[in-house]
């Protein structure tokens, strides 16, 4: 499972500082688990947090599930020691926080060589601010490790004075500038948490949106959420049967010399046999994972 294709349909924070929620996540079916040292953690339980992480990915029984470290912001007097933490903890990425430039990246970078990091630790970047949408590309082009974008809109609504939309025109504007840089430089990028959990309705509503946005798969901030993220942003079974008939066919015209390809009646092209693949080897991620 290469880190660029690995499922990342249910992404869920979870407290550092919290033990019990850590001993939980071996059971969950989150695709990826961030342990958070940043907003979960009050600030005398830094430390703490970051010796139950330690403990916590150190003892394993994650399985196939991808763990990433989110770490405070660089500017704050808890940020380097994150980071130097990090380096070593055996995640698989760190979630910068606050990231409003390439510099901080860079910054980052340097302190994770420094600190021992091994060459497959990526940096995720929160975007969260206006500077961070309007610098998106100069941070999805800041480092080889750079492996994902994860929307922070919570903070970003707050700092625009916009409101929590069903629509999310608010958000438009940002989610564009993220999604073009993230696909641009090959990045993963992950859509920002729905805040009331008592709103299941609009919780799957947000994650279908999501998807049409273009998004790998959402941040959650409950483990009731989970299961619909994962539905929603899996294949369904009519895209992958008509994947694979697509596939099989391209493999037969090309075979024959054929130039143009029919399914169906419908014109066939490379770009859509590449989305097929895409989909259908996802698609044996997932299950792989669920096997596991």
């Amino acid at each position: 499972m290469t880190a660029s294709h690995r499922p990342r349909r249910s992404v869920l924070y979870m407290p550092g500082s919290n033990p019990r929620a850590l001993e939980k996540g071996r059971g969950l079916p989150a695709d990826v688990i961030i342990m958070d040292l940043e907003d979960a953690v009050a600030p005398e339980a830094k430390q703490t947090a970051r010796d139950l992480i330690g403990d916590a990915i150190s003892y394993g029984g994650y399985g196939e599930r991808e763990l990433v470290v989110r770490t405070n912001a660089l500017e704050t007097e808890w940020g380097d020691a994150d980071l130097v933490f990090a380096a070593t903890s055996g995640a698989d990425a760190l979630l910068l926080a606050k990231v409003e430039n390439a510099e901080t990246v860079q910054r980052a970078e340097a302190a994770l060589v420094a600190a021992g990091a091994p060459e497959s630790l990526a940096i995720w970047c929160m975007m969260e601010t206006p500077l961070a949408m309007l610098r998106a590309e100069a941070i999805a082009s800041a480092s080889p490790r750079v492996g994902c974008l994860v929307m922070g809109t919570s903070d970003l609504a707050k700092d625009l004075h916009a409101r929590h939309t069903s629509d999310r025109l608010p958000f438009v504007t940002s989610i564009g500038l993220c999604m073009l840089a993230a696909r641009a430089y090959g990045l993963a990028i992950l859509d920002g948490v729905f805040l009331d959990l008592a709103d299941d309705a609009g919780f799957e509503a947000s994650c279908r949106q999501g998807l049409d946005f273009g998004f790998d798969g959402k941040t959650l901030i409950h483990p009731k959420t989970i299961e619909a993220a994962n539905r929603v942003f899996a294949p369904d079974e009519a895209e992958l049967d008509w994947s694979r008939r697509i596939i099989i066919a391209h493999g037969e015209a090309a075979e024959a010399g054929k130039g143009v390809l029919l399914v169906d009646g419908k014109l066939v092209e490379a770009l859509h046999v590449a989305e097929a693949q895409r989909l259908v080897a996802m698609a044996e991620l997932i299950e792989r994972m669920q096997v596991g």
